[in-house]
């Protein structure tokens, strides 16, 4: 990447004897590739871990929590991973002002190595019958280990893109992130699904479950070597310059206090992005299955070909937030929930695999208008000298109130009134939040980051 001074057009226009200048930083698109594959391939990893632990749990509880019931295992091994959510903030509030103080690249290079060593470990540690009650504590710190390095994640790399990227194209470019996200999980349930029809029972238990996570060790070696390649981003750099001749730290009491209202917008947008990702994603399949007698293979298999019908419009959607801008995308998104979720939900609750298909895959595509747009229009809500602090805090404290509880709360809400549309009304009530956060926030699509240069691409 370059950065040139050019002559603002504002300047030639009044005349002015000394023309007012700006920086314009010309981005290299191979470096820019590169940034995104990086930053994707995290991303990636996270959500294969995600993917793995969800489709292989039954196993897991019958490795580390034998003594209970079916019922009590399952539970206990989503406990140990629900704990991952306790410490995402913390990790946000940890990594983030480390990132605006020392540099995007450094920090999301310790948290894929966290991230890569946490999902390793697992696949060694030994089983309940071979060391007791040792087993289920090293597996708790395992996760703990993963949720908080994963606090730095998110936010690190959707600032990281949105940093190298080019104007014009930050939305195509930012889509990739959860390109990864999707591909990540499918990769992960895949491998489980797939090993699980080839192995016996006996097998699966003894060794099997052990394969997927020890595959995130040379993964985490890539994604650690694609990282460690990339240059600091222009906006943090010619930030760096200006805070050291300043000799200032960002406290961050300024993170915080200081960006309220950008805050509370953030937090409003990942609560629908979020609480609409993990409904799909994570309680769906769950509620095909006990709350509607569906047969567990085909719902896991129906959420898998959604995930894969939004990898393919993804790219597209993301261009399209460049074009038309980032709102329109995230309102449009907002009022699908809003007037379809109810819809969508009849749809399922009839029980065909069309009508499953059918009404899933329309949630899906609504979700999209969040994937595509967010990697984008979470960054542009800070400046660059607080992005990665302010961004990390704000979307894990959501992510941990609102995404991760999803599915607990709506359990808790179907058993407490009975009504098997709670899924729907939860949706739309997170549409009702982000709608709000939509109308109150500012277009950034084709614009300058806050507190960056203009960036245009190069040849």
């Amino acid at each position: 990447m370059a950065t040139v001074t050019a002559v603002t057009p504002h300047a030639k226009a009044r005349g002015a004897a000394t023309p007012a200048v700006r920086d314009v930083t010309v981005t290299d698109p191979a470096l820019v590739r590169r940034a995104v594959k990086a930053a994707a391939l995290g991303n990636a990893m996270e959500w294969f871990d995600f993917g793995v632990y969800s489709y292989i749990a039954v196993t897991l509880g019958k490795v580390f929590f034998p003594s209970g019931s079916p019922t009590a295992q399952l539970l206990s091994t989503f406990g140990a991973f629900a704990a991952a959510f306790l410490v995402r903030p913390l990790g946000g509030m940890v990594f983030g002002p480390l990132g605006d103080r020392v540099g995007r690249q450094k920090v999301l290079a310790v948290t894929m190595i966290m991230m890569a060593a946490g999902t390793f470990a697992i696949g060694l540690i030994p089983s309940y019958a071979s060391i007791g009650v040792g087993a289920p504590l090293l597996l708790l710190a395992a996760r703990l280990v993963q949720g908080f390095s994963t606090g730095g994640e998110y936010a690190g790399a959707s600032t990281f893109i949105a940093e190298y990227a080019p104007d014009k194209k930050r939305g195509f470019l930012g889509s990739w992130l959860e390109f990864g996200t999707l591909a990540g999980y499918i990769g992960g349930a895949g491998l489980v699904t797939l090993m699980t029809a080839l192995l016996s029972s006996a097998d699966l238990l003894s060794w099997g479950w052990r394969v997927p996570f020890l595959i995130a060790g040379p993964m985490g070696v890539v994604g650690l070597y694609l990282r460690m390649r990339l240059e600091e981003t222009p906006a943090f750099a010619a930030e760096a310059e200006k805070a050291e001749a300043a000799r200032r730290k960002v406290p961050l009491r300024e993170m915080v206090a200081g960006q309220w209202r950008a805050l509370l917008l953030c937090m409003g947008l990942v609560l629908v992005f979020n609480v609409t990702d993990y409904m799909l994603l994570s309680y769906m399949p769950s509620y095909l299955t006990s709350e509607l007698a569906y047969d567990e293979t085909h719902g896991l298999l129906v959420v898998l070909g959604v995930m894969a019908l939004m990898m393919i419009v993804q790219p597209f959607a993301g261009a399209l937030t460049d074009r038309v801008g980032r709102r329109p995308v995230i309102a449009a998104g907002c009022a699908g929930f809003l007037f379809l979720s109810v819809p969508a939900l009849l749809l399922i609750r009839q029980g065909s695999l069309l009508a499953v298909a059918l009404g899933m895959g329309a949630l899906g595509l609504l979700l999209v208008c969040f994937t595509a747009a967010m990697p984008a229009a979470l960054p542009a809500l800070f400046p660059t000298r607080v992005r990665y602090g302010s961004l990390s805090i704000g979307f894990n404290v959501s992510v941990s109130l609102f995404g991760g509880t999803t599915p607990l709360v709506v359990t808790a809400l179907i058993g407490a009134t009975g009504n098997m549309m709670m899924p729907a009304y939860y949706m739309m009530a997170a549409a009702v939040v982000g709608g709000f956060a939509v109308w109150r926030m500012s277009e950034s699509a084709g614009r300058p980051l806050p507190g960056s240069a203009p960036a245009v691409e190069g040849r």
